[in-house]
């Protein structure tokens, strides 16, 4: 249920009493506190929500920013999403040459150009993952 639909005056009401705050701050109790008077730590689900409003506004500006992501099969697409939710988009639209790789559908040179980034320095872990994804995309097709 969208409460904001259903109580939009509750809605405005607390966010005009407790003001909006997108970096953490102590309360007036000195407890850790974030957005809307959102004590933290906040949940797991409260975190999935985060994450899936976050993720969302990333892959669209992803698309409007670079339209060769569209035409991208979507093992590819996914694996540029997850660069973008860690990056952001201004981040990954740094990747040129990985682009110009992609354009061309040349997946080994895309993963040439994500090793080849103070990115994979700073987490190989996780970019060996996602080069993982793009190897089994290519040994599938």
């Amino acid at each position: 249920m969208n409460l904001k639909d259903k109580y939009p005056e509750l809605i405005n009401s607390i966010k005009e009493n407790e003001g909006f705050a997108g970096s953490p701050y102590n309360d007036s109790l000195g407890i850790p506190t974030i957005g809307y008077g959102t004590k933290l730590p906040i949940s797991t689900k409260e975190g999935e929500l985060l994450l899936n409003n976050r993720l969302a506004r990333k892959i669209a500006k992803l698309h409007y920013s670079e339209p060769v992501v569209d035409k991208l099969p979507e093992p590819i697409r996914v694996v540029l999403y997850e660069m973008a939710y860690q990056l952001g988009v201004s981040g990954v639209l740094k990747f040129k040459n990985m682009f110009e790789a992609l354009k061309d559908r040349d997946y080994i040179r895309m993963i040439a150009e994500m090793k080849n980034s103070k990115w994979y320095r700073q987490t190989p872990n996780r970019v060996n993952k996602l080069i993982d994804k793009i190897e089994s995309f290519m040994n599938d097709n």
